[in-house]
């Protein structure tokens, strides 16, 4: 029978690293909370009878956040032989909290005091033998990112499991406290099946946790007598049971750390000296948007720019084999058309962006695993917290950088209801993987050499994350006080060639699947509506207009005339593809573009990339939203949300674009034409003003509109809050 051991420990402490490295798998490590959105499960390395659980992120066993439901009913529930409770060393203090509500649920446990090279580095001390005395539990040193001591870890897990000899918590209370406790251990030990659990129980009803009430199901009598002796306590000791009990385990904590830790008395740390530059009040703000800057300077701009024709020509040589091999074979015309131009033309298309996309996601892994981007969520709370948002908002849309999917399921971590719904919804206004080839295609084509455009994408959608706040919280469904932030920043650290070479990995791979099954699946389907009418009549290129695609795409236009690309049928059916994906809007243009002439000014098509950053995400996304929503009604409102605001930044990015520019060269169409890529850069330069001030005027505007709402209505919406 297979050995089941659980990790388990607060974010941040190295769990998933160790995870990866006892496994073998390849999970991403992230640097702040929400990255092990569900329990993952890996047979260890070597001894494929063990199984190695990797157990969210949590603080504590109360549930207060899906996380920590998730983590409490898989060790209460399924019962693993053994947890390997994983303490940052760097900060232990704050992690012990866990252990002592872990040791106490009776499961034989042993604690991986983790990252002690950085321990060593700061030139502190660990008693592991005192610490061990003191918890009731083997301690054992390891370093997850060096490998160290994991040997003689995951050794003396299985020598636990196997005995099968259950860890007795060593704390103890208050007398007060440890009298109440006592006494409601006594009232519910009948209810209780396993034994060593009672402690838990006990301390979890004195605390009234409702989840636990609910489990044991007590009658009115029993549980009216455990209440009464849980006021009796609360009165003695002025204050209120789940207090009692933090303030317990911490002065318990404090007691064990005087015995066993010794700080080296070094002053301030590396990690401190530079947060006194990166979080401060003033330069924190001008310092991201700096690094955001020269991140897509690189990617798109410059590096990344060189590397379009390069993969075009690569893609172009494939392209012109297929097509000749097909002649040889004589092969029909329609299908030399479908495969050539419908899959292969269409697929190449979103590859050419691929090397511009992996040079951004590298940058974004050296960020995050640097420890900088859980700075950048402390910066964002600052912001947020002002306009009735949580910075923990911040934490999911970071994530939501490579996917929205992984981003929405990281709002779990968010105790909030309210705010977790509307972390759900704002989510995808932040670019995702899949809407960055349509940013790309857009900037080489229709702004060259402008580096300014990809940084304002990503200032754009954090303003309209906010000013989205501001409407929201208006409203009863969103309505009250955000959900305090409190988060560990962990230390700066050099970025690991592993772990950044599994970030681009997993980026690449899904990239190459999605391409490989739905957008190929999207492209064939183009192509048959691109040259079939809907009495199915082969139409192709010569009478596309009769095609089912344009004939779709006439019907509806005019709904996107105001935004300045509903002149032409082309644009409006890409806008409507990219809900299978996103990456399939650059497939419909290499597509149709083949036989429509597109053509876009620069503002409309500036109206075109907010459309897309904004409007309802891909049918996936979707469905991930209807998941952690639970119901199709919040599910529906969120999508008429997201393209309801869409659709009146595009109006307003057109509008005043229009006005300011008109005369100018920014309102001149240009024909959008995907084979001339190579050429773009030497068609008409925008100048970096154009960018600013469409940006800035539309920034302006939106935040009136909001910030004045929001004052206006500021007693209905304490009415609300109440």
């Amino acid at each position: 029978m297979a050995i089941k051991i659980a990790l388990a420990g607060n974010p941040n402490c190295g769990k998933t690293t160790m995870f990866n490295e006892l496994t073998g798998s390849s999970q991403y490590v992230g640097n702040w909370p929400g990255v092990t959105v569900e329990k993952k499960e890996g047979k260890l390395k070597g001894n494929k009878d063990v199984i190695i659980m990797d157990l969210p992120g949590i603080y504590s066993l109360s549930p207060y956040t899906l996380e920590e439901v998730i983590t409490r009913n898989y060790l209460l529930d399924e019962k693993p032989d053994a947890i390997i409770n994983i303490v940052d060393a760097s900060n232990i203090e704050r992690n012990l909290y866990l252990t002592t509500q872990i040791v106490e649920i009776g499961i034989p446990t042993i604690v991986a005091l983790n990252m002690m090279d950085v321990v060593e580095k700061n030139g502190d001390k660990i008693n592991t033998a005192q610490l061990s005395k003191e918890l009731g539990c083997m301690v054992v040193e390891t370093s997850a990112v060096k490998g160290t001591g994991l040997r003689d870890l995951i050794g003396k897990a299985l020598e636990i499991a196997k005995s099968g000899e259950k860890t007795v918590a060593r704390h103890k209370f208050d007398d007060e406290v440890e009298a109440a406790v006592g006494t409601i251990g006594e009232l519910v030990q009948a209810r209780i099946a396993d034994g060593s659990e009672l402690k838990w129980y006990s301390v979890k009803f004195f605390e009234r946790d409702e989840k636990v009430r609910e489990k044991l199901k007590l009658d009115d009598g029993l549980a009216a007598e455990i209440e009464g002796v849980i006021k009796n306590c609360e009165e003695k000791l002025d204050d209120d049971s789940e207090s009692i009990i933090t303030n317990e385990r911490y002065n318990y904590i404090s007691k064990v750390i005087q015995k066993s830790y010794k700080k080296s008395g070094r002053g301030m740390t590396t990690s401190d000296r530079i947060d006194r530059v990166v979080t401060n009040r003033w330069l924190a703000l001008p310092i991201f948007f700096g690094i955001l800057w020269i991140i897509y300077y690189i990617s798109i701009t410059s590096v990344g720019d060189m590397t379009i024709g390069w993969v075009e020509s690569f893609f172009g040589w494939i392209q012109g084999g297929v097509e000749t091999g097909l002649t040889s074979l004589g092969a029909s015309e329609w299908a030399l058309d479908l495969i050539v131009n419908g899959i292969v033309g269409s697929i190449s298309a979103i590859f050419i962006y691929v090397p511009q996309l992996m040079i951004l996601f590298l940058f974004l892994s050296l960020l995050e695993d640097s420890g900088y981007m859980a700075r950048v969520a402390f910066i964002m709370d600052r912001i947020f917290r002002k306009f009735g948002l949580s910075g923990k908002s911040f934490i999911p849309m970071l994530i939501g950088t490579g996917c929205s999917i992984p981003g929405i399921m990281a709002s779990r971590t968010i105790e909030n209801e309210k705010d977790r719904k509307m972390t759900i919804m704002l989510t995808p206004f932040i670019p995702c993987g899949a809407k960055l080839p349509v940013f790309a295609m857009f900037i080489a084509m229709m702004f060259p050499g402008e580096s300014w455009v990809g940084p304002s994408i990503y200032m754009i959608s954090i303003c309209m994350v906010i000013v989205s706040g501001i409407i929201l919280k208006r409203t009863k469904r969103f309505a009250g006080e955000p959900a305090p932030f409190v988060m560990e920043l962990p230390n700066y650290k050099l970025p690991r060639f592993k772990g950044v070479a599994i970030h681009m990995w997993e980026k690449a791979k899904s990239f190459v699947k999605k391409a490989g099954t739905v957008i190929f699946v999207a492209c064939t389907a183009l192509w048959i509506m691109q040259n079939f009418s809907f009495t199915l009549s082969y139409v192709g290129a010569d009478r596309i207009d009769e095609s089912m695609l344009a004939t779709i795409g006439h019907a509806v236009r005019w709904v996107f005339m105001p935004l300045g690309f509903g002149d032409s049928w082309a644009p409006v059916v890409a806008s409507l593809t990219g809900l299978v994906a996103k990456e399939v809007v650059v497939a419909t243009f290499a597509s149709v573009g083949s036989a429509v002439p597109i053509s876009f000014t620069q503002v409309s098509a500036f109206a075109f990339m907010m459309f897309t950053l904004f409007a309802a995400p891909c049918f996936a996304a979707i469905g991930s939203m209807k998941k952690e929503f639970g119901s199709w009604k919040s599910t529906l409102f969120a999508v008429s949300y997201q393209t309801g605001f869409a659709y009146i930044c595009a109006f307003l990015v057109n509008t005043i674009g229009s006005f300011i520019f008109r005369g100018t060269s920014a309102v001149k169409p240009k024909v959008l034409d995907i084979s001339l890529m190579e050429s773009s850069s030497e068609n008409a330069v925008v100048n970096g003003d154009i960018v600013l001030i469409v940006f800035g005027a539309l920034i302006v505007v939106a935040l009136i509109i909001g910030i004045s709402g929001k004052f206006r209505s500021s007693k209905k919406y304490a009415e609300l809050s109440r």
